[in-house]
């Protein structure tokens, strides 16, 4: 393997994900050193290493600042590799820990005093950013922003080079307006975008996403101080419909008219979730729109009764997911009626609607995967376990039980062992995935040693897969 060319090697080493790994490749030889190097260094490994990589300026600049950065840098000759080239993606937190980091000697000076410090060093390093990498992830989303300097990409050197083949970004609406205003210069082909919506919407947001020619994946978090999304709405009339395939919005409390969803017509994953069932009335705008491509749909809590049982009866047949967060009956003959094809399956049964469950594994005979709440008023696990080993299709190889607060197991290590039995005479030999999960003073089946010791004997012989 090591005579494979670098061009085989890249390929292999980009589908390994463990750092051990890449650790151990490091040692065989130079060529293997220096791939993996490369994709390690797509993340900043460590704020030494990335000091040692300033450039000379850079370094005489922080120094007539009174910025001493040899203590913070054990590396004294120049490193064995451009690091920095390797980067494409950043957050912009991390490197204002980085910051922090090196500034973390310098608490005794005035408050004045730091602030002008840390700007000259968070001046310094996006300027060797801008100069030696092309991004492709850019973050900027956690909560906190008061801290952070204000970042000028576009006033420097290579700044456009740099961010012209940005592919996702993640940030907050109240962020300087001044850097939305950059990147809606410099970023138009952003695929993945992830906006959490706060109380203040900064000027030039609107201009970022209408920008946009290719739009794959939008995420929108609406906190609770964000009520009026009209003119982000507006923008977003603005991008081209075929090509946004996946949609979240998670909209809190207020309500969004959704309507304009209905030109995204080409979505394959649609998410929807509202607090509250008046937040999500706008879905009334939906229900006659036929979305051919869409096959992931999912309200985490809210969600249109009536409305939703005509989306299905329109596009349900296309559907391989489907998620609802809630309880009705009625929408679960739907379910077992107009999504034929479902392969991944979560909804609340009652413990009067065992019959349900039994119809959705009759009919849709696609079905793979689905997870069922056990427990109080939920669905007895003893009663859930015989229905899926005598009704559920062939294909069916997972099931995820989660025992509500204070639920009790009512599965005897008998009853466990005659339905993994059973489970392994079935016509298809696939091997179970059982996940189990639970929430507070919940008593589930793995409680009992004796069932743990049946568990663990079922999936030394192959039958089944437990996952936690």
């Amino acid at each position: 393997m090591s005579q494979l060319s670098a061009d085989c090697l890249n390929e292999i080493f980009e589908y390994l994900d463990e750092e051990v790994t890449f650790n151990s490749c490091l040692l065989v030889n130079s060529i293997w050193c220096e791939i993996s190097v490369r994709i390690l260094w797509k993340n900043i490994r460590n704020y030494k290493t990335l000091i040692a990589c300033l450039p000379k300026e850079s370094k005489e600049t922080l120094l007539k600042n009174k910025i001493n950065i040899t203590s913070t840098s054990t590396i004294t000759k120049s490193p064995l590799f451009n690091y920095v080239m390797f980067i494409r993606s950043l957050s912009i937190y991390k490197i204002d820990s980085i910051i922090k980091n090196i500034l973390q000697n310098y608490q005794s000076i005035t408050p004045q005093s730091l602030n002008h410090k840390k700007f000259i060093i968070t001046k310094e390093i996006y300027k060797l950013f801008m100069n030696k990498i092309s991004l492709r992830e850019l973050y900027f989303n956690s909560y906190k922003i008061i801290d952070i300097p204000n970042i000028n990409f576009i006033n420097y050197n290579g700044a456009k080079d740099c961010l012209r083949f940005l592919s996702k970004l993640s940030c907050r609406s109240d962020l300087y307006s001044e850097f939305f205003q950059q990147l809606s210069q410099i970023c138009h082909n952003i695929q993945y975008l992830y906006i959490t919506f706060e109380r203040i919407i900064s000027n030039g947001l609107t201009d970022l996403i209408s920008s946009q020619k290719n739009l794959k994946h939008l995420y929108i978090m609406q906190s609770y101080d964000c009520e009026d999304l009209s003119d982000i709405i507006h923008s977003l009339s603005k991008l081209c419909p075929d090509n946004l395939i996946k949609f979240e919005l998670y909209g809190g409390k207020h309500f969004i008219p959704l309507s304009f969803i209905s030109k995204f017509l080409n979505l394959q994953e649609l998410v929807l979730s509202f607090d509250y069932n008046y937040a999500i009335e706008g879905f009334k705008n939906l229900y006659n729109v036929k979305f051919n491509n869409l096959q992931i749909l999912k309200f985490e809590y809210a969600y249109p009764k009536f409305e939703l049982i005509k989306f299905l009866e329109k596009n349900g047949k296309n559907l391989r997911e489907f998620y609802i967060g809630n309880s009705d009956d009625t929408l679960n003959l739907a379910i077992s009626n107009f999504c034929p094809n479902i392969r991944k399956f979560f909804t609340i049964f009652k413990n009067n609607e065992l019959n349900s469950l039994k119809n959705i594994f009759i009919n849709c005979k696609y079905l793979e995967s689905i997870k069922i709440w056990c427990g109080d008023r939920y669905l007895n696990d003893k009663m859930v376990l015989d229905m899926v080993v005598n009704h559920s299709p062939r294909n069916f190889h997972e099931l995820k039980l989660y025992y509500v607060i204070n639920a009790q197991s009512e599965i005897t290590p008998q009853e466990l062992e005659e339905f993994f039995i059973n489970w392994n005479n079935r016509i298809s030999r696939k091997s179970l995935s059982f996940i189990i999960t639970k929430g507070s003073r919940a008593k589930s089946l793995e409680v009992q040693k004796e069932n743990m010791e049946i568990i663990e004997k079922y999936r030394m012989l192959g039958i089944i897969k437990k996952t936690l």
